[in-house]
């Protein structure tokens, strides 16, 4: 395991172990998160043992732009076009009907992915260097407290850690499907700043898990 700065060489490591089917850990605007190639069956096994994590439980993805998702989504609804415009670069993660034939792991029982831009430099240029999304799962083991430094989220599995020092103990991101107006887990962006955006009328949007 490598444990690298989020400079130019760190991130020339950890795009390497991107490309080599590995697992890395980096840091969010909330907690350290678990990374790989979001398209690799190998990649997404090495995930899921690194987590012990039941398949049956998707994992989000985080992209620098839209751009880097969008061939895999198969409409996006003004509303969802409205809360990225309001709520992205933040820690909202919102819910997409899904073209066919993504990983299972990536969708869940009705056909929605779920994709955030996160506001952390460091999260946004991996995707960047990369050049495209990478999964987005608290870096610990499935039950655990989420890693909020580059020593918590040194977990077996994992190749690389970019380490950015320690976070802020903030909520976790909000899950939202704008199409639905279902807030599933309310989290640094809550209920009412939603509402207040103005993007869906207020007695619409219901709670549907917090």
């Amino acid at each position: 395991m490598k444990q690298v700065q989020p400079d130019s060489a760190g991130f020339a490591v950890a795009v390497a172990a991107l490309q080599a089917e590995r697992v890395i850990a980096y840091p969010t605007e909330t907690v350290y998160g678990l990374g790989v190639n979001p398209f690799s069956e190998i990649a997404l096994d090495a995930l899921f043992t690194v987590k012990e994590r039941e398949k049956d439980r998707p994992v989000l993805l985080i992209v620098d732009t839209f751009s880097q998702i969008e061939k895999y989504i198969s409409r996006v609804s003004q509303a969802a076009a409205l809360c990225m415009e309001k709520f992205w670069p933040g820690p909202i993660s919102l819910l997409f009907p899904a073209v066919s034939g993504l990983p299972d792991c990536l969708t869940d029982s009705m056909g929605r992915i779920c994709v955030r831009c996160p506001d952390h430099p460091a999260a946004r240029k991996l995707c960047r260097l990369w050049g495209g999304a990478i999964t987005s799962t608290s870096a610990n083991i499935s039950g655990a407290a989420p890693a909020r430094c580059a020593a918590e989220a040194v977990l077996p599995g994992v190749a690389v850690v970019l380490d950015a020092g320690e976070l802020r103990e903030l909520p976790p991101s909000t899950v939202f499907d704008p199409e639905k107006e279902q807030l599933l887990r309310e989290g640094s962006i809550t209920l009412e700043m939603i509402r207040e955006a103005g993007v869906f009328s207020p007695e619409k949007i219901r709670t549907v898990m917090t």
